[in-house]
């Protein structure tokens, strides 16, 4: 499972990272470029020695997801080396959304103004610190789109190639936004489960590639925590009281459960209960179906949806996902494409936020979850965009456009607002 050679005893500097620790039957091991356990083939995270962090500290840091490097599995000289430095994104008050969906207060975490506009280089920017300690050369990634386009930025940034798959049928603006940066995107045909099979052949053998969601995976879901720890820190630390996310391979939803997790034992927040509750799109929802049913195996299904960057038929988090919902009192639930782009259409004209469709399915789920009373109105609610809807145009068709298309005059453009 290593994907480098690394001699035995090497120690790397990951900040407070301690060792990796098997989700499935608990074995640690050292601190490595390795994904899955040696004992179980459980997959790994990262395990922490924390010490003293103060919320003066983290405040004094810089205005980017590395004010929570005490916090992170990457070196302590980690803003020295060149990266796109994501983060930092705004908490937005949701005062229109929350009146149309009939609810006491909506926040709104708009991560699109990250550099390419995504959740995606926040994990990116975890895994090129890491890969680089570890000894990678090369930054790549199986991708639906948002973490092809972090991916290739940040290894242009870096000085390093890139090595980016993506499924053939992307959206363009995913395609071109990947394609600029000049590292070598790849086009498959098939599927994201067809393409991450690839680059697991690949990664194993090419051992200075770093895939960053494959052989350096536990470090790169680490970057998720970092949407948690700006929340809290955002809402005058503390924690809200529900939170939706979207989910695809499930990574983020666990990683924001842990970062209020390890927020609340680290006595930077209040240790407050909260809720968490995912998104899906009906045409990709497996997640979303096991809780309905009651089950903990996620049963694959293969992908129909206009919500491509949710588009895991084979979510690897799922039973992960399923149990922080459940630990939280959650819940899981999905929308049609119908639903999907409205959810785009309420959230742009009530709150001027254009969201991708994975914001769509957000905003749509949340509509859902309020009114079969899963989510409670009167609770403070938090929903994660995690990317531009300039990357999905093509999902809103034809149901947006000009009201009229007039000659040059005043009394047309009147006639026109009727």
């Amino acid at each position: 499972m290593t994907a480098v050679t690394v001699p035995t005893g090497t120690k790397f500097d990951l900040g407070p990272a301690r060792a990796l620790l098997c989700r499935e039957c608990g074995n640690e091991t050292p601190l490595a470029p390795e994904y899955a356990c040696l004992e179980c083939f459980g997959p790994l995270e990262v395990a922490y020695d924390f010490g003293k962090i103060r919320r003066e500290d983290i405040e004094a840091g810089p205005r980017s997801i590395w004010r929570y490097r005490g916090l992170l599995p990457v070196p302590s000289t980690v803003e020295q080396h060149p990266n796109t430095d994501p983060g930092g994104t705004r908490l937005v008050e949701a005062h229109n959304l929350a009146k149309a969906l009939g609810v006491r207060k909506i926040w709104v975490k708009d991560d699109t103004g990250n550099p390419t506009h995504s959740f995606k280089d926040r994990v990116v920017g975890v895994a090129l610190a890491a890969a680089r300690e570890l000894g990678f050369k090369v930054l790549a990634c199986p991708s639906t789109g948002n973490l092809a386009n972090a991916v290739a930025a940040a290894a242009a940034r870096a000085g390093w190639k890139s090595v980016v798959l993506v499924p053939s049928n992307l959206e363009r603006a995913k395609i071109l936004m990947s394609a600029v940066y000049e590292g070598a995107l790849i086009a498959v045909d098939g599927n994201y489960d067809d393409v991450n099979r690839l680059a697991q052949e690949l990664a194993a053998e090419n051992e200075d590639w770093a895939f960053v969601n494959v052989n350096v995976r536990p470090y790169y879901a680490e970057g998720s925590k970092t949407l948690g720890y700006e929340v809290a820190e955002q809402l005058g630390w503390r924690l809200p009281d529900q939170i939706v996310v979207p989910i695809a391979s499930g990574s983020q939803l666990t990683k924001v459960d842990k970062a209020f997790r390890e927020l609340g034992q680290l006595d930077l927040v209040e240790a407050s209960p909260y809720k968490v509750f995912g998104a899906q799109a009906t045409g990709c929802s497996p997640i979303s179906a096991a809780f309905k049913a009651g089950h903990d195996v996620i049963r694959p299904v293969r992908p129909d949806t206009i919500a491509r960057s949710l588009a895991i038929g084979a979510p690897a988090d799922g039973p992960y996902v399923l149990d922080a919902v459940r630990r939280t009192n959650g819940a899981i639930e999905d929308v049609t494409d119908e639903e999907v782009v409205e959810g785009i259409k309420l959230l742009a004209r009530t709150e001027g936020i254009f969201a991708e469709t994975a914001g769509g399915v957000t905003v749509a789920t949340a509509k859902k979850l309020i009114e079969s009373g899963q989510l409670d109105p009167d609770a403070e609610t938090v929903l994660l965009i995690t990317g531009d809807g300039l990357k999905t145009l093509d999902a809103l068709g034809d149901t947006i456009g000009p009201r009229a298309t007039v000659p040059p005059s005043a009394e047309a453009v009147i006639k026109a607002l009727g």
